[in-house]
């Protein structure tokens, strides 16, 4: 469970750049897409909060086991097998896939793409210790680069399960706002 104080403390920030980054990419004719691991549909919970999201985000596929991962995200199965799925490439390739999968005719090139794979917890999987966490984004060109970015950071995060979880959130979305031009004032 995410304490009270810890729930406190991110919500309303995770809100406040849900909100910006969804009206940025409203204005700038943007949509925004997920792919989810550990997070398991926080991230998407984070902009359908926000009234008015059904303008840009268009959904978020939860791709919990390894091999869903290959199957409906489309990463490359050998990096799977070798690195497993709590790697930065795997995150990349998230970001990149469901930016594609989610893309539409009408929307051309402008799907930008989230990804959050890592564990969890509450302890180690495998090798990989409770709280590494890649997340990754995937910004289409014309927002703040003229070619399509995508970009993986590693996370070494504390707390409970549940904390781990919220505060990848909070990361993916302020790696977005750190990439993007969307929540200029």
């Amino acid at each position: 469970m995410v304490s009270k104080g810890t729930e406190a403390r991110i919500q309303p920030r995770c809100d406040e750049l849900a909100a910006r980054i969804l009206d940025g990419a409203k204005v700038a004719g943007w949509k925004i897409a997920a792919a989810e691991s550990l997070t398991g549909g926080l991230l998407a919970d984070a902009f359908v909060r926000i009234p008015g999201a059904s303008d840009v985000f268009l959904g978020s596929a939860v791709t919990y086991d390894i091999n869903a991962k290959a199957s409906v995200l489309g990463v490359d199965g050998d990096l799977l097998a070798q690195e497993g799925a709590v790697h930065s490439e795997v995150a990349r390739q998230m970001a990149l896939r469901t930016s594609r999968l989610y893309r539409q005719p009408q929307y051309g090139d402008r799907v930008l793409g989230l990804a959050t794979t890592g564990v969890a917890g509450p302890g180690p999987d495998g090798d990989k210790p409770a709280g590494l966490v890649y997340i990754a984004v995937s910004v289409p060109a014309g927002i703040g680069a003229d070619t399509r970015q995508t970009v993986a950071a590693r996370l070494l995060l504390s707390g409970s399960r549940e904390e781990v979880r919220h505060l990848t959130v909070l990361n993916a979305l302020q790696l977005v706002t750190q990439l993007t031009t969307l929540t200029e004032e």
